[in-house]
């Protein structure tokens, strides 16, 4: 599929960012696996926006976990993320019109959040194509699946109530607005 040309700039402006902070380490480069790990709802933006960005920072020569090129067939999924989201020494969280709609994305995010409390992790969001108060006041798509989940994990509802606060977090933080291009 192709990108236009302003996800393309806004690809590029990411890439030239994060590889300007990855070229002052404030850590050992031993303790980290991955520069980057990108989280994404792959049915947004797999084919588009987060494999155009993963290339761009490939080709910068910033190491960048992107799920389909990192995990071995037949590795089981959350662990595998769990180790890539600790061992990554910042996180892009694309944060698109379907995102709160995985459980994945979700626990992803609070695993970015937490490692970004206790390890200092660099998290940077991208707002594709969505509001960031929406994001942040739970509305629109994220309400909504917000609110299926609620429906769906009755009987847990902490971690509904973890995933709110998580959403709310992360769009405090300042980052990239692709309405803004």
């Amino acid at each position: 599929m192709a990108a236009s040309s302003s996800q393309l700039g806004c690809d590029v402006h990411l890439s030239t960012a994060l590889s300007a902070s990855m070229a002052a380490p404030s850590f050992a480069s031993s303790q980290w696996s991955y520069d980057v790990f990108l989280s994404f709802r792959g049915e947004d933006t797999r084919f588009t926006f987060a494999a155009h960005l993963y290339e761009a920072l490939d080709r910068k020569g910033v190491n960048t976990f992107f799920d389909d090129h990192k995990i071995r067939r037949g590795e089981s999924i959350s662990p595998t993320l769990v180790r890539a989201i600790e061992g990554s020494r910042s996180s892009i969280i694309i944060l698109s019109q379907n995102y709160a709609s995985s459980t994945w994305c979700l626990e992803e995010l609070v695993k970015i959040l937490e490692c970004r409390k206790t390890m200092g992790q660099l998290v940077l969001p991208v707002f594709y194509n969505v509001d960031p108060s929406d994001v942040r006041k739970h509305k629109q798509s994220f309400g909504k699946a917000l609110v299926k989940h609620e429906k769906t994990l009755k009987q847990n509802m902490d971690k509904v109530k973890n995933w709110r606060e998580a959403l709310s977090e992360v769009a405090n933080l300042a980052g990239w607005n692709s309405q803004n291009k």
